[in-house]
């Protein structure tokens, strides 16, 4: 398990899976939260250890990034979150990316839109709808303010939107590229300084890609 020192709150990551997924466990110290749960529950709860798992928070609905979601949520009781337009592609397993595998279907104990505010113990994550790569794609953000380490910088999860150098694909169903440079644009107001947690590969900031990935797209 890999460990983050730069955000507000404390990250820690496994990277996971056929597609090295990196699935994030993010506290405040009081509560946490796992991000993208992509397979080896066992795994995911080993790293836990004796902390309670409060939320499951999926970004999208594609099959790596939910696979061990309904297996975690069975075995700590954690409230699953996701978007609105995504929950269905979630609690009804279908087959994604057009692979022929079926995911487990997980119920969504909580569809979120864009702008609700996800208070998670003393956490406050804005919801940031980023369509692109699915229709119901959401980045989570929140700002020092709101974490346990003021100190630290703002914190966006995004999910396979923003990559380090790179974006999220767009041939998939449901996707979109004018959709996602839409969603880019949005996201590159936020401070350089924003520490970014992508599904995919190395961690960046806003500012890296505001020299690479929103020169290009946005």
């Amino acid at each position: 398990m890999y460990k983050v020192n730069k955000g507000c709150v404390d990250i820690e990551f496994l990277v996971l899976g056929m597609l090295s997924n990196n699935t994030y466990l993010i506290s405040d110290g009081t509560a946490t939260l796992v991000v993208d749960p992509s397979c080896h529950a066992d795994e995911i709860l080993e790293a836990l250890g004796n902390r309670k798992l409060d939320v499951i928070v999926l970004t999208h609905g594609h099959y790596d990034h939910v696979g061990a979601a309904n297996e975690l949520r069975e075995a700590t009781g954690a409230t699953v979150i996701a978007s609105a337009i995504d929950a269905p592609m979630i609690e009804s397993g279908s087959p994604a990316l057009g692979s022929g595998r079926k995911m487990p279907p997980c119920p969504v104990d909580s569809k979120v839109e864009d702008g609700d505010i996800v208070e998670i113990g003393s956490m406050a994550w804005k919801v940031v709808l980023t369509p692109g790569h699915t229709k119901g794609s959401m980045c989570l953000f929140i700002d020092p303010r709101f974490g346990n380490n003021p100190e630290g910088s703002p914190v966006l999860i995004s999910g396979d939107t923003l990559f380090c150098a790179s974006i999220g694909r767009t041939d998939f169903e449901g996707g979109s590229m004018d959709d996602m440079r839409a969603s880019l644009k949005r996201l590159a107001v936020l401070p350089d300084e924003t520490l970014v947690l992508p599904g995919h590969n190395d961690l960046t900031t806003i500012g890296a890609e505001r020299r690479r990935v929103f020169a290009q797209f946005a």
